[in-house]
């Protein structure tokens, strides 16, 4: 389909960490091979609107946005009650509603693929 490569310009800043051990050009290279590209778009859209979601909830500058490590492939391990309250634990300093952020990333990773089941010896 012609035109449709995707602006690399779009950098999401949601850093998920990978555990110490395994470098990161490493893991890049053996998921490229092993997810197709519409899986990994689904996951940098997640990224991009969790990204966007944390400036509303915390109504601030970037730099103060408090560092959150929201791991996709930690939540997809759990069942759906224990990733609402996995979520409210990783987001109790925020002051805001929280429901809407919770219930709209759950959806949007409903059908995702756990990545990391391959690199996990």
């Amino acid at each position: 389909v012609a035109g449709m490569a995707s602006e690399p310009g779009t950098q999401s800043r949601v850093m998920f960490q990978t555990k110490e051990e395994e470098p990161a050009q490493r893991k890049l290279g053996k998921l490229t091979v092993k997810y197709n590209r519409k899986d990994l778009q689904r996951r940098l859209d997640i990224e991009e609107w969790i990204d966007g979601q944390l400036h509303l909830l915390y109504d601030c500058e970037e730099e103060e946005i408090p560092e959150l490590e929201i791991d996709i492939d930690e939540l997809l391990e759990l069942t759906d009650a224990e990733q609402r309250s996995r979520l409210h634990e990783l987001l109790q300093e925020c002051g805001k509603p929280k429901e809407d952020f919770i219930n709209g990333l759950l959806y949007r990773m409903k059908g995702l693929r756990k990545m990391s089941v391959s690199l996990k010896k």
